[in-house]
């Protein structure tokens, strides 16, 4: 997809250029070339670029292959069809009319998708009044900022009536600390994976024919050990730190990479924190009913001065949702009976 996109975007700094020097024939012809050294897709790619219909670029093709004549009639300045929305205002609205109702995911997002195909719109307007095609209708939805998507696994099913106040919270904490200049971090284990011989999805360049050997089956015991990747995401910096560990996934381990990440980059970037936010998952080697996990953290926060807030989760969720429990741990050593934490906030 990315190398598309990049070909529709030479393709149309080209047309930009040569365009205004063609006629509406050369400017056909030009396009059939160009679709032709692309060859499969090529036409949809120069459309786009191009900012024509498809039927535009296959006219000109036709006419590469028919041999005709070199000259031909050029239209007047301001000829031909004009676009179906310049001709009926009300063709934009009454599309967007349709879509909105059934649009998906967040309604500022630049990236937007609609679950109609585009020929049910189009016979949905043309029954309306607005007389209008399936081409047209892709044309008037990319404008728009859509594009074709598949579905995503996302529902998780029963939510709680405080989903809303989770999500609204965990973004106010987040805003909180980068309007202070404090860190926000989002942590997680990533997949493990073993130290050996063992085949990986990644790919190389080798001799044509010489593929690195692995074995043929992942048994552990065939294994040096097992890397642990445990990441810190920075998200205001938009940065990821990862800190590999070949023991095991606990707590200890979990704290101590988030003080890596502080040593290595968080203390230089933000010298002058008083806070840290930390967003993490509700289970694992950092979840909230983990004990040495807030214990680890209060020490942390100890060492370093920084009143560090914990937001988790809920079970289910991932790094795009609100905490579970809250808690902050104010520079201070844990107490006997306070579990390693100041105080707690749950949202369940």
């Amino acid at each position: 997809m990315g190398g598309n996109e990049e070909a529709v975007q030479v393709l149309a700094a080209k047309f930009a250029v040569i365009f205004p020097h063609l006629d509406e024939r050369q400017r056909r012809l030009l396009m059939a070339a160009e679709a032709r050294a692309l060859g499969h897709g090529g036409i949809r790619l120069v459309a786009r670029a191009a900012g024509v219909r498809e039927a535009t670029v296959s006219l000109g093709v036709d006419e590469l292959d028919s041999g005709e004549a070199p000259l031909g009639r050029a239209r007047r300045l301001g000829g031909g069809r004009k676009r179906a929305a310049d001709v009926d205002p009300g063709l934009r609205p009454a599309l967007l009319a349709l879509v909105e109702p059934d649009e998906r995911g967040d309604p500022m997002s630049p990236l937007r998708w609609t679950t109609k195909s585009t020929r049910n719109l189009a016979d949905e307007l043309t029954r309306q009044g607005h007389k209008v095609g399936a081409d047209t209708v892709g044309d008037l939805l990319r404008e728009e900022g859509f594009s074709l998507q598949g579905n995503t696994k996302t529902l998780e099913g029963t939510r709680h009536p405080d989903r809303d106040a989770q999500f609204r919270y965990i973004s106010e904490q987040v805003k909180a600390h980068q309007a202070t200049a404090d860190p926000v971090i989002s942590v997680d284990t990533k997949k493990k994976e073993l130290i050996g011989e063992f085949k990986n999805a990644g790919r190389q360049w080798r001799p044509a024919g010489q593929p690195v050997a692995t074995r043929t089956h992942d048994f552990p015991g065939d294994s040096a050990g097992k890397a642990i990747p445990y990441g810190v995401y920075d998200v205001t910096a938009d940065a990821g730190w990862v800190n590999v560990g070949t023991d095991h996934d606990t707590a200890a381990f979990a704290v101590e990479s988030i003080r890596r990440w502080w040593k290595a980059d968080g203390g230089s970037g933000y010298p002058a924190a008083r806070r840290l936010l930390i967003t993490a998952d509700a289970g694992g080697s950092n979840g909230y009913r983990t004990r040495a996990w807030k214990a680890e953290l209060a020490a942390l926060a100890v060492e370093t001065g920084l009143e560090i807030t914990v937001c988790h989760f809920p079970p289910g969720t991932q790094c795009r949702c609100l905490s579970a429990a809250n808690y902050r741990f104010a520079g201070r050593r844990p107490g006997v009976h306070d579990g390693g934490y100041a105080s707690v906030d749950r949202f369940i």
